[in-house]
């Protein structure tokens, strides 16, 4: 970069930091932190003008130490957008999080503008004056406190954790006029930007945008509570074109429809949402079509489907219900699951000889009785409903512990196929099947375990059960399913191992009951074809710090070094999600992949990666480009000292438990 000749590099650098100082409508939680250092960046731009017009080359030095600055910028950026645009509610929930990655940000640019020596430099000595004061400014930045509103945290905290308690309306109404959530408008951007971070994040972890969503329900219900007329205005902004509508006289035709709300198979809205095993989001009915009609791909990555479980994404049905009622347009319908179509006296005669037979003495009849309605349950959602409102849930239930192996598998494959129904999932759990179905994961032929595990997978979706299923025993058998099961086996174990770990108790139930080792195990027998699922389930244990100290006591980094070069594009992802945590918690597996050769895998990867993978590999190599820094500074300021600053490679991959 020299300085005559470079003009465009300093004209990038003045755009970048225009750019940054533009964004300036910052959300209440980080308003403060996020205008001050918008504002004090805007006075670094005279010197890029003034070093833009020298004549005389840049030392080597002020170069780096300006390739450093732009690094620096280029995530204040980005962090500053995320702080504009991005959900209210999350910032407000995240604060520590989004004040550390503030705070880190702003280190950087402090160490990038100390290292371009003003000495060597011929700029006026305004400007250097002009550059000091923001030094100084983010000194005493770092030094001063957060005095952000702690009670704004305190009280999104309680409703977060809290969604079945009574709120005090005070609290609400503060909530919503911190968070500014007065209006319609203001509503369905916080409802955007919360759908747009789960497009973004992977998937939902532990259920927490949906957790959101629900509180951000609890204000707009407030809000309609207070103002009948809240919602109702003849006119309204479109909350993407700005264009006036008139509410209540809306065609879905005439929106713009968020492009994540569309089926990707049907191109309309979706009315019933539903996850495959990909992660991929489709319209029920179209990917039932798909399903049924031979194919085992995901339609939108082409990538082979583990299973044919399809589970509700309740947080963009719950987005897609708010995004109409704010344009006034009703929100779709999907077929019903809670009203069957009129039964026919036939139908209903059959029904009940069914649940005459279940309660029968005789365990021939139990068995043909359950063997029928498992048939039923399968065959489509009517059945389903109908089955359940006859009453025969409770009473397959109580076959679950019946000692007639045959009648048992019965019982808990009627009970997974009643359960694709939302409303008999709460049945199914209000009959306390939980236990029972743990029993037969224990104790049941091979054919009802691996219809236990996918019963439980199936129940679990919902948030609440998942503890539930944890605390009745699960995980220990779901653990012993997978190292000794079946092919089949082994995936419904793993499916439902990996939903169950969302929850943190969970988690630390299945490390310390020893799924690492077997995990690690899957992911060395390729024959088997379990990478996907183990790199996934380790990709959830590796964010707590019992998983990070197992996965990497089991010799993991060799692995995924390797898995990063050469798996397939969502193992190569989910294999750098493992090792960024474990490099996070110790940095002498960041030394061990460094000498393996992962940067030259993780420079692929960001450039050629999925947008997952990419974000992965970026995080991976600023990881080591952070700590190689760090080392070369230790190693100059502790030449004296007798400690080396890493340990010695003996002592690599050696964790404490």
């Amino acid at each position: 970069m020299e300085g005559g000749n470079n003009g465009g590099s300093f004209r990038s650098l003045i755009d970048l930091v225009n750019d940054v100082a533009s964004i300036s409508d910052f959300r209440y939680a980080v308003r403060k932190q996020y205008c001050n250092l918008a504002r004090r960046l805007k006075l670094l731009i005279p010197m890029f003008e003034e070093m833009r017009d020298m004549k005389q080359p840049l030392p080597d030095d002020i170069v780096q130490a300006l390739a450093s600055l732009k690094e620096a910028l280029e995530s204040t950026k980005e962090l500053l957008r995320h702080g504009s645009e991005g959900s209210k509610i999350y910032l407000g929930l995240e604060r520590e999080q989004i004040l550390n990655q503030f705070h880190k940000v702003t280190a950087r640019l402090e160490q990038a503008l100390n290292e371009i020596s003003h000495e060597a430099l011929d700029i006026s000595d305004e400007v250097k004056e002009q550059v000091d004061l923001v030094l100084s400014q983010f000194k005493r930045a770092r030094e001063r406190k957060d005095t952000e509103d702690a009670e704004l945290y305190v009280n999104l905290n309680s409703l977060y954790n809290n969604r079945d308690v009574a709120t005090d309306p005070s609290i609400l109404k503060g909530l919503a006029e911190k968070l500014q959530l007065m209006d319609i408008a203001d509503l369905t951007q916080e409802s955007l930007a919360l759908h747009e971070m789960v497009s973004a994040s992977d998937g939902d972890p532990g259920g927490r945008f949906e957790k959101m969503s629900i509180l951000l329900k609890r204000i707009k219900d407030f809000m309609l509570t207070e103002n009948p007329e809240f919602g109702s205005s003849k006119e309204q902004s479109h909350p993407r074109t700005g264009g006036q509508t008139s509410a209540g006289k809306k065609n879905i035709s005439s929106l713009h429809i968020p492009e994540d709300f569309r089926c990707p198979i049907s191109l309309d809205l979706m009315k019933d949402p539903v996850i495959v095993s990909t992660g991929q989001t489709y319209e029920r009915g179209f990917i039932e079509k798909w399903l049924a009609d031979g194919h085992m791909t995901c339609p939108k990555t082409q990538q082979v489907l583990t299973s044919k479980i399809l589970t509700p994404n309740y947080v963009l049905r719950s987005l897609i219900a708010q995004w109409c009622e704010a344009n006034g347009i009703k929100p779709p319908q999907r077929a019903s699951s809670s009203q069957p179509s009129e039964l026919t006296p036939a139908e209903r005669s059959k029904y009940e000889a069914l649940l005459h037979k279940l309660t029968s003495g005789n365990i021939e009849d139990k068995r043909s009785a359950a063997g029928e309605i498992r048939l039923l349950a399968k065959r489509n959602a009517n059945n389903r409903v109908a089955i359940a409102e006859a009453g025969a849930i409770p009473l397959l239930v109580d076959l679950l512990s019946t000692t007639d192996p045959l009648t048992q598998e019965h019982a808990v494959t009627a009970l997974l196929n009643l359960s694709i129904c939302d409303n008999n999932k709460r049945s199914i759990m209000s009959c306390r099947a939980a236990p029972g179905i743990v029993h037969v994961l224990k104790w049941g032929s091979m054919e009802a375990r691996e219809n236990a595990a996918a019963t439980l997978f199936s129940l679990s979706v919902v948030d609440e059960y998942k503890v539930m299923i944890g605390a009745s025993g699960a995980i220990l058998p779901l653990i012993a399913l997978l190292n000794e099961g079946t092919q089949r086996g082994k995936k419904d174990a793993a499916t439902a191992l990996f939903n169950l770990c969302f929850f943190q108790g969970n988690k630390i139930k299945a490390v310390r009951g020893g799924v690492v080792s077997i995990l690690m195990q899957l992911l060395t027998e390729s024959r088997i074809g379990m990478v996907d699922e183990a790199l996934a389930i380790l990709a959830i244990l590796a964010n707590n710090s019992e998983g990070r100290a197992a996965i990497g006591a089991a010799e993991s980094v060799p692995i995924l070094v390797n898995l990063i070069g050469t798996g397939s594009p969502r193992n190569r992802e989910n294999a750098a999600a493992v090792l960024v945590h474990l490099c996070m918690g110790d940095k002498r597996h960041l030394v061990e992949a460094k000498e393996l050769g992962v940067i030259g895998l993780l420079v692929d990867m960001a450039e050629n990666g999925t947008d997952r993978g990419k974000r992965k590999a970026t995080q991976l190599l600023d990881q080591i480009n952070r700590f190689t820094e760090l080392q070369k500074e230790g190693e100059v300021q502790s030449q004296s000292q007798s400690q080396p600053l890493l340990p010695p490679p003996s002592a690599i991959g050696n964790v404490e438990s």
